[in-house]
């Protein structure tokens, strides 16, 4: 069964949450922070649904057109890995960015993630040295939307 991707509701939130917790122990948003990305007017959510939200996606998305929408953060549970989820979440947060640069940061040592934004067009720009916990470097990754996206 393919998951519906659509907008969060507020009955997601503790879902989300949750699933952050899961995909992200050492960083995991609050329930706070949630509440208030579902609150704000520049964020975008989308969840995949199976009946349960298996997936999420957080997009900033500025009013002004010119300014670059920041993929915030994206999560599969681990049970639906490799089975297109995140592939899912990506096309349907990148129809939301239609003719817009979008960025996004990933973890260096996180291949697979580095593999699915590449596979969008994301190409990396530049690195933030001992970025994460840890000293992890993060990779920033740019897509510019072309003409014949």
């Amino acid at each position: 069964m393919r998951p519906a991707i659509r907008p969060a509701l507020p009955t997601d939130l503790p879902a989300v949450a949750a699933l952050d917790a899961v995909c992200f122990p050492a960083d995991a948003w609050s329930a706070t922070a949630w509440a208030d990305e579902f609150g704000r007017d520049d964020r975008v959510v989308l969840v995949a649904d199976e009946g349960a939200v298996v997936g999420y996606v957080v997009l900033l998305v500025p009013s002004f057109a010119a300014d670059p929408i920041d993929l915030l953060r994206i999560a599969v549970s681990p049970a639906g890995r490799r089975t297109g989820i995140a592939r899912q979440l990506m096309s349907a947060a990148l129809a939301v960015c239609a003719g817009r640069e979008v960025l996004l940061e990933v973890a260096a040592s996180n291949e697979a993630a580095g593999a699915l934004y590449a596979g969008f067009g994301f190409e990396q720009i530049s690195r933030r040295r001992g970025y994460y916990a840890g000293g992890e470097d993060a990779v920033v990754m740019r897509r510019q939307e072309k003409d014949d996206d």
